[in-house]
């Protein structure tokens, strides 16, 4: 299970079910989110939210048809005011700048095969439905 609330982390976390029921990740996902958080303190204090990734064991759950391999992730898109809380792509306090930037670094960190988010003005996403307040990062093990 992802690490909840770790003192100075770069990350918080939000998602379904709550108390991290629903952020079992793979190896390689808790490496990259770990690795992701690290390289992103250093240029940023704003944290960012780290959503669903997967139940214990990998059970179907929600309306999620994915996020049963711990290899699938999803990440809140960055806000300017640096609030906790979720922005659609489109709203005045998304930062698109700072949430490209956070989709290269597990572009440069971790073995990404997808990231779906509809802001398709940032290089590499792929758009789909319901991805207008969170970008979806899966990754190969």
């Amino acid at each position: 299970m992802l690490p909840q609330a770790p003192e100075d982390a770069g990350y918080y976390v939000y998602g379904t079910p709550r108390t991290g029921a629903g952020q079992y990740a793979h190896p390689a996902m808790m490496s990259a989110i770990l690795r992701v958080e690290r390289e992103w303190q250093a240029i940023d204090e704003r944290k960012f939210g780290i959503g669903n990734i997967s139940l214990a064991g990998g059970p179907k759950y929600g309306k999620h048809s994915t996020h049963r391999s711990g290899l699938e992730v999803d990440v809140r898109p960055l806000r300017l005011d640096g609030n906790q809380v979720p922005v659609y792509w489109y709203q005045q306090a998304y930062d698109q700048v700072g949430t490209a930037k956070l989709i290269e670094l597990f572009r440069m960190y971790a073995p990404v095969v997808l990231i779906y988010f509809n802001d398709t003005h940032i290089p590499f996403v792929t758009p789909l439905a319901d991805h207008d307040h969170h970008f979806h990062v899966k990754l190969r093990a």
